[in-house]
């Protein structure tokens, strides 16, 4: 059994840690831990969100009470903010925790990144250089040897696993950047209180164009510059993206479907399209992420989704423990 922490687990991704691996056979979860100003530090997990009741029900920690090693942790999860992660993520690796982190901290080896968009300067360069970008279809070899993965974002994942089959193929015309139009639920901001991600406050809007933080992680992965345009949408949970791309001359649509079916023949998380498009409704609550495309001429159109708390965070990091510990990479997820 691995004794585990999963760190930020009020929030939307850290309670669905909790629900995917209060069902995994070997986890054994030690401890819940939320931040020293949280009102929720002492209630047990239920109280905070009911949907866990009679499933798991220990106490939420101070952080600040943190003691690493009081008992010997093996895995860590951090559902955190980037600062938080950045200062706790090299503790945990000193002591020899696995440590699986979902915020922005260590996704992008560029420290110029860090200050430039999360307004910070990164002090871990050592930890930085040796983390493993975790998109799991795509890493599984690193990601079985590395001790800190970073998890990647939701906007990113999404956008990478519609577009990294058909870069890795050679089919993207590159003169034309690919343009992602993507809408996310309103959960993407978060649990904590806000007049900007309040229901009533939303409809339908752009935000952070040229400017968002998952644009320079999807270019810096991708290895490709893209037009990247994020939405916020009235909805609570899911991101569909559809994405639009020129494709090389004399590509026709059973090249492009022979890509995605080569690239994901072996990929359970991963629903390909014959026909027809993906919608929100049939990935919400679910952890894959589904893609279908058309083609006209040169004119590509991928739409693809997910769920931004599963696949674009909570069960794409329990995915890449399952691969980092050789277990079966969908258990307790499926």
């Amino acid at each position: 059994m691995l004794n585990t922490l999963i760190i930020g687990a009020s929030g939307y991704t850290g309670v669905e840690l909790v629900l995917i691996l209060s069902r995994h056979p070997y986890i054994n979860i030690v401890g819940l831990v939320v931040s020293e100003k949280s009102p929720n530090i002492g209630k047990s997990l239920s109280e905070v969100h009911p949907r866990t009741k009679n499933i798991i029900d220990l106490p939420l920690q101070d952080i600040k009470n943190l003691l690493i090693n009081k008992n010997k942790i093996d895995v860590v999860f951090l559902a955190t903010s980037h600062d938080i992660s950045h200062e706790l993520a090299p503790k945990l690796l000193k002591n020899g925790c696995i440590v699986f982190d979902l915020s922005g901290a260590f996704r992008v080896k560029n420290k110029n990144f860090y200050k430039n968009f999360y307004g910070f300067q990164h002090k871990n360069e050592e930890w930085l250089n040796k983390a493993v970008y975790g998109l799991a279809e795509f890493q599984v070899k690193e990601i079985k040897k590395a001790q800190l993965i970073a998890v990647p974002g939701c906007y990113p994942t999404v956008s990478q696993l519609a577009l990294k089959p058909l870069l890795d193929a050679n089919l993207i015309d590159r003169t034309q950047y690919p343009v992602i139009n993507a809408v996310s639920g309103v959960s993407g901001t978060g649990r904590k209180a806000s007049i900007q991600s309040h229901f009533c406050e939303i409809s339908l809007e752009p935000y952070g164009v040229f400017n968002h933080r998952h644009h320079l992680e999807i270019v810096e992965h991708l290895g490709i510059e893209v037009i990247f345009i994020p939405h916020i949408g009235s909805f609570s949970r899911g991101i569909l993206a559809t994405i639009v791309c020129l494709i090389k001359t004399g590509i026709d649509s059973e090249t492009i479907s022979s890509v995605f079916n080569d690239t994901y023949c072996d990929k359970p998380l991963i629903r390909l399209y014959k026909k027809g498009f993906p919608s929100l409704k049939y990935v919400v609550g679910l952890p894959y992420c589904d893609i279908g495309f058309a083609l006209k001429n040169e004119h590509l159109i991928v739409i693809a989704a997910e769920d931004n708390l599963l696949k674009g965070a909570a069960s794409q990091a329990v995915q890449c423990m399952n691969i980092h510990f050789d277990f079966p990479e969908t258990l307790s997820i499926l």
